[in-house]
């Protein structure tokens, strides 16, 4: 069982104000705030931004791929909408993905640094 992941970032501060955004439409909120670090969580800290100034920029077959699981389609769609108004980029729109899987629901996206993050439920008798 997964406790938490943490991407890197090379802006904290910008990092921050987008994922308070796309995070927060699931349910998540900032719960740690450290100088080089902060932690977003439901009851504690299970998504992590660590600062490294000196990354160099993610293209698209690289950087890290974060999955969370959420209960509702509304819930994926919230998350892909409040990540492109904040300054992200579409890498999926909320749709089944039949060839991951039975009612399998979601959408990608690509933050500021080029991380691939993805919002996915799992809806029965979709297929």
């Amino acid at each position: 069982m997964i406790d938490h992941i943490s991407v890197a970032v090379r802006d904290l501060d910008a990092a921050a104000h987008f994922y308070q955004a796309v995070l927060g439409a699931i349910g998540y909120q900032k719960l740690v705030v450290r100088p080089r670090t902060i932690g977003f969580g439901k009851s504690y800290p299970e998504f992590w931004l660590n600062l490294r100034a000196s990354l160099a920029p993610i293209d698209a077959d690289s950087g890290a791929h974060a999955a969370l699981r959420v209960r509702t389609s509304e819930l994926v769609d919230a998350f892909h909408a409040a990540a492109v108004a904040a300054g992200g980029r579409c890498d999926g729109a909320p749709g089944l993905r039949p060839q991951h899987g039975e009612g399998y629901y979601a959408a990608f996206i690509r933050d500021l640094d080029g991380n691939r993050v993805e919002a996915v439920t799992f809806l029965k008798g979709q297929l």
